[in-house]
């Protein structure tokens, strides 16, 4: 199964997996306003991947089979101060 990966000029480390090259009939066009024009990053091959960098690719797989477009975003920016709160332990307020 192959798919293709666009990156968002938009949003920093975001990404959209869809199943064919420039074939976005699937995506929400909300969706596609807020991503910005899609910028092609890469074109993977699921059938002979095990895992990808920061998505579950059984998710990936999934989202491609049954809505046509897997959104990647970014991950959430640790909080530095809550963990060194709670090793210290106290409680963040």
């Amino acid at each position: 199964m192959l798919c293709v990966v666009y990156k968002s000029p938009k949003k920093a480390e975001t990404y959209l997996f869809v199943e064919r090259r420039d074939d976005f009939s699937r995506v929400p066009a909300a969706l596609l306003e807020t991503f910005g024009t899609p910028q092609l990053a890469m074109i993977v091959n699921l059938a002979t991947k095990t895992r990808l960098g920061q998505a579950d690719i059984d998710k990936v797989r999934l989202a491609l089979r049954t809505q046509g477009y897997y959104l990647q975003l970014p991950p959430p920016p640790e909080d530095l101060l809550k963990a060194h709160l709670t090793a210290q332990g106290k409680s963040p307020a």
